[in-house]
């Protein structure tokens, strides 16, 4: 039985690889670890030879019968008719060849990746080594922007996060903590003192200790169970074989029968009457039949590529037209695999960011049948502009609302950039002077901010919105900060909630509709921040959470999610019309992947059923 890591303490773990945190692996033990186990890389089967895939192209009866067909056409005398034939399966056979080796060839080339170089801890020194070469009982350094080279548990995290998508599903970054010991069986998105292959640090830093490498991570047994799959003939295969078996007997039941007629008859020259049988027999056997198959399978191939699908065997295009159920990933496939902000909260107000079709942008719409709202909101300003200045995202692009980061703050970023109120322009009307970074334990983060003093230090771009007033509680003193994080923690913080440009005491009445407001948003799968912010009449002395974050201004929330994409339901229509059955396969957390199911037309139910769930049910 394989060993559940993340149900062991650091010393356990540590203990149970032989290894030590603070030398980790001596020089001479990890090679022979590697010599004993191997590099620490995907095993994959050997593709097909050229041999093999020339061989593919004769490997069927109506082929077979068809150099027989040729070789008795010789027998007889007829060449014109032989030699016809051949050209036939010849030119046949270099045309399934040609297509299949040069897909065989792109496969290839997509596989080739280089191999990273990792910074691992050994004989009480930190080195640089190829990641083939890491071995279990490796200490291994992470930073923002690695690859995860093996899996492992987590010694130490320094407000790491660890994108998955790729192997859970789950689009939100995962934080690490090295203190976590689990009990219960826990799904692979939900083990949080460990990291796994294949994934990428998206923020932070941290340290672990690996525990298995090569075709004994997660990702190694997703690989083999790929290549352990079997491959059937595809129904046309299995068609045209049982046309050939029926035209084989067909053809033997022929000479049978005109011999059998003949010799009632009193023929004497057998030879001739066998001849003659064979003739017939041959002449039965449709010899274009299997390059009208090739053709049309090549011209379905290419049309195939020119729609960026890569065609990797000519039958497969034809299994196209025989599928009554697809199977999807949901994280980059059926969704963008972007945070995105899909509402807004604030006291008595609800906006949804809807995608309109017609201009394939997103909109923000006020909840409750009301006009579309873009921007002429103060307080709807206030937290969009409070939310892109406390994160570290960077706009991308100059005039596209397209961040890069950490996805939750690049959606935050992206947010405010929809109404025109983008990162720099923020950043330069509002410098950052001071910040409290965020950790997992108080689950927020603050950034302090000197607010324009005139018109002139505000740009162009943002005097429309510095011109609403409303702001003034919060623009008149001369630096503000702001502050993010999970709206139960901001709500002990809290003395105030801003309500439509005024500052009201929070009470028990607020708390309680604040709260509704995030279980509604969390209850359809999004994640749901909160912001405040406080006014300082000067320079706060100290930079520290103590200081500056208490007696906060609450402002509202926002809710998150990963969203479909624009084209995905009907897409899905289109597979219902057609008799396909569409099924989302993913790791994420099932509310927010039942919440996708039902916006892209794949679930008109709360039916799902979770992985463990899964693994439960009897064959």
């Amino acid at each position: 039985m394989a060993t559940e890591w993340y149900k062991l303490s650091i010393d356990q773990t540590l203990k149970e690889v032989g290894s030590a945190l603070d030398r980790g692996l001596a020089a001479d033990e990890a090679a022979r670890r590697l010599t004993e186990r191997g590099p620490n890389e995907l095993q994959e089967k050997a593709g097909r030879s050229k041999l093999e895939i020339i061989w593919e192209q004769f490997a069927n009866i109506l082929t077979v019968l068809l150099i027989l067909a040729a070789g008795v056409s010789a027998f007889l005398g007829d060449w014109i008719e032989a030699v016809a034939i051949l050209i036939i399966v010849v030119l046949n056979g270099i045309l399934g060849y040609s297509q299949e080796y040069r897909a065989e060839q792109s496969m290839a080339a997509l596989k080739r990746m280089s191999v990273p170089i990792v910074r691992v801890r050994r004989d009480g020194r930190l080195q640089e080594v190829s990641a083939r070469d890491l071995v279990p009982g490796d200490v291994v350094v992470l930073e923002t922007g690695n690859i995860v080279p093996a899996d492992g548990r987590v010694t130490t995290s320094v407000n790491m996060r660890i994108e998955e998508a790729a192997l859970t599903g789950e689009s939100e970054p995962v934080e690490k903590d090295q203190s976590l010991v689990f009990n219960d069986d826990h799904a692979l998105g939900d083990r949080r003192n460990m990291v796994y292959s294949g994934t990428l640090v998206n923020y932070g830093r941290g340290e672990f200790v690996v525990t298995s490498t090569g075709m004994e991570t997660e990702l190694g047994h997703i690989a083999n169970l790929i290549q352990g799959v079997e491959e059937d003939d595809t129904p046309l295969q299995a068609r045209l074989d049982r046309l050939g078996r029926a035209l084989a007997y067909a053809a033997l039941a022929l000479i049978t029968v005109m011999i059998v007629l003949g010799l009632l008859r009193g023929e004497t020259d057998y030879g001739e009457l066998l001849l003659t049988a064979v003739s017939l027999a041959v002449a039965a056997i449709p010899e274009a039949l299997t390059a009208v198959v090739t053709i049309a399978l090549s011209l379905g191939a290419q049309r195939m590529l020119k729609r960026q699908a890569l065609i990797r065997r000519l039958p497969a295009v034809e299994t196209l037209g025989s599928v009554t159920i697809i199977c999807s990933d949901k994280t980059g496939t059926l969704t963008l695999n972007r945070m995105t902000v899909q509402a807004v909260d604030m006291a008595n107000h609800t906006y949804s960011f809807q995608h309109n079709e017609a201009t394939r942008r997103l909109e923000i719409m006020k909840v409750g049948g009301e006009t579309p709202h873009l921007g002429t909101n103060p307080t709807l300003d206030l937290l969009l502009v409070s939310g892109a200045l406390n994160s570290d995202a960077i706009l991308a692009h100059e005039t596209e609302a397209q961040a890069i980061g950490d996805p939750t703050e690049a959606a935050l970023v992206n947010a405010a950039a929809l109404v025109e109120m983008r990162k720099p322009d923020l950043e330069h009307a509002f410098p950052r002077i001071a910040e409290v970074p965020f950790d997992s334990t108080r689950k927020r983060m603050t950034t302090v901010h000197r607010v324009p003093s005139n018109d002139d230090e505000v740009p162009d771009s943002l005097a429309a919105v510095w011109q609403r007033r409303d702001l003034a509680q919060v623009t008149e003193p001369p630096f503000v900060a702001f502050t993010k994080g999970s709206v139960d923690g901001l709500l002990q913080i809290s003395a105030s909630v801003w309500d439509e440009g005024q500052v009201k005491p929070i009470d028990d009445g607020w708390r309680q509709r604040i709260m509704t407001a995030h279980d509604e948003m969390a209850a359809k799968g999004m994640r749901v921040l909160g912001m405040a912010l406080r006014g300082w009449s000067s320079q706060p002395d100290k930079n520290d959470e103590e200081t500056l974050e208490r007696d906060l201004i609450f402002v509202g929330m926002f809710g998150l999610i990963d969203p479909p994409r624009p084209e995905v339901r009907d897409s899905v229509a289109k597979c219902k019309a057609a008799g396909i059955r569409p099924v989302m396969i993913t790791g994420d957390h099932p509310l927010t992947a039942r919440h996708i199911a039902q916006q892209i037309g794949i679930a008109d139910n709360d039916k799902f059923i979770t992985g463990q769930e899964l693994d439960r049910l009897s064959p």
